[in-house]
């Protein structure tokens, strides 16, 4: 008679897992899934994640195919063969879809009688058929930073859940992807649509591969934590703002890592803090060395675009960083049109009852002058930006320590605000800016309908 050991080794794992070969696709493409499963058979839904979530696609009976999972899957991808392709329809609306890929079956051997069920899920973005057309406002999603926090397949580009506590340098798109859009950019969109706003999607990846379409717009949004840019988005971006376009910075911690792209925009390096053993150290340009972008060798610190930085900033109710803070920003110049209609006065605090000052904030060297605070502009704060709020953050010493030109003890301060150089640009400096209008602040929503209405001239 077969022990339970035994009889435990041959019931065969259910699972299912997938992802698309391209970050984002226009109406009238082609995607290609690539999914791996131990049933025989599978299905596929496709929903649009916006203030409601709407099913526009469900399809069962879809072959099943058991692949193997290179050593090197999240370095290099899975390199699965693809399973079921579909057209985007010209009905559907720009957006961010998810996929559920489910399987089911039977029971395992040598049982056959209970009914198990497997589910994991997939995001695709689906771009403007017309750019522009429909809306002045471009919304470009972290789908960067989804990957760098992946660790399926062994590592992300973070030790902390990497396979034996290693930190991978190179993770790819050509695998089933972790999604961040719902901790801080979903509270958002919800907002947003249900205040009148139509938004336009991409991808980060494709203000680097298809920054034509940057012309179509007059403001680019950022959301939540967009902390990896490669140096061809940072520069189409920076282009479109010289040429007057608007950004707006709803984020935290952006721009931090330069990030640079391979496989034809399926897979992104960073060495991070051992930027010494990137093969562009040993190079005489250091302009994409992949690190931070506001290390003394690359010289591009964050601020020239953002107006501010996380050196600057830091941890609010995070990391064990001012976990007493009360995750509110202090006004200082009520009077600037972006605090019109609040009635807030100077010194005032707001955003506090739904912590949006919280988790990984950005900021900038300042001095106080009459008791306001101005930039110092030694960090590379653009001329004339102007400090709107503020809040105490830090750093944990294990993130900061490696960089030689840490100050030791450092204290740094989240900081809103806004310059014009060409066109304006706006910061919120904080992750967290989505959940006051999740939660209903009257304030943080009044300053974003200020933001939205007056850079994207609605």
């Amino acid at each position: 008679m077969a022990t339970l050991t035994q009889t435990e080794n041959r019931i065969r794992p259910l699972y299912i897992d997938g992802y698309t070969h391209q970050l984002s696709y226009a109406p009238g493409e082609e995607i290609a899934f690539h999914v791996s499963t131990s049933a025989g058979s599978h299905s596929l839904e496709i929903a649009r994640i916006g203030a409601e979530r709407e099913v526009v696609f469900n399809e069962s009976g879809l072959p099943g195919k058991a692949q193997p999972i290179p050593v090197n899957a999240s370095s290099h991808g899975c390199g699965w063969e693809t399973t079921y392709t579909f057209e985007v329809p010209e009905t559907w609306q720009s957006g961010y879809y998810e996929g559920i890929l489910r399987a089911s079956d039977g029971g395992g051997d040598p049982i056959y009688r209970n009914h198990r069920i497997a589910e994991s899920s997939l995001f695709f973005i689906v771009r403007p058929e017309k750019p522009g057309k429909n809306t002045p406002i471009l919304f470009q999603l972290s789908t960067n930073t989804y990957n760098a926090y992946t660790n399926w397949g062994g590592f992300s580009l973070y030790g902390y859940h990497g396979q034996n506590g290693m930190q991978g340098r190179r993770v790819s798109f050509d695998r089933p992807i972790g999604s961040q859009f719902r901790t801080w950019e979903l509270p958002f969109v919800a907002w947003a649509e249900q205040n009148g706003y139509t938004l336009d999607y991409a991808a980060n990846s494709d203000l680097e591969f298809r920054p034509e379409m940057l012309e179509h717009y007059k403001l680019v949004l950022s959301l939540g934590h967009d902390e990896y840019w490669s140096a061809p988005m940072r520069d189409n971006l920076e282009e479109f703002i010289a040429k007057g376009g608007n950004v707006a910075f709803l984020s935290g911690n952006a721009v931090c890592w330069q990030v640079r792209s391979e496989d034809d925009g399926r897979a992104l390096v960073c060495w991070k803090q051992s930027y010494n053993q990137d093969p562009i150290y040993k190079t005489d340009d250091y302009s994409t060395l992949s690190t931070l972008w506001s290390h003394y060798l690359v010289e591009r610190p964050e601020n020239q675009l953002t107006g501010v930085g996380f050196l600057q900033g830091g941890y609010h109710l995070s990391h064990g960083q001012f976990m007493d803070g009360d995750g509110a920003y202090t006004a200082h110049r009520p009077e600037h049109w972006v605090f019109e209609g609040t009635d807030l006065a100077r010194d005032e605090k707001f955003g506090g009852q739904n912590t949006v000052v919280g988790y990984e904030c950005d900021g900038c060297e300042f001095t106080l002058e009459d008791g306001l605070p101005v930039p110092t502009y030694q960090d590379g704060t653009p001329e004339g930006f102007t400090i709107l709020a503020t809040a105490p953050v830090r750093w944990h010493p294990d993130d900061c320590e490696w960089y030689e030109r840490w100050e030791q003890g450092y204290t740094g301060a989240a900081t809103m605000g806004i310059y014009t150089k060409g066109g304006t640009v706006f910061t919120a400096a904080t992750t967290d800016w989505s959940h006051g209008l999740a939660g209903g602040d009257a304030v943080v929503e009044q300053i974003t309908h200020n933001v939205l209405q007056r850079l994207a001239g609605k």
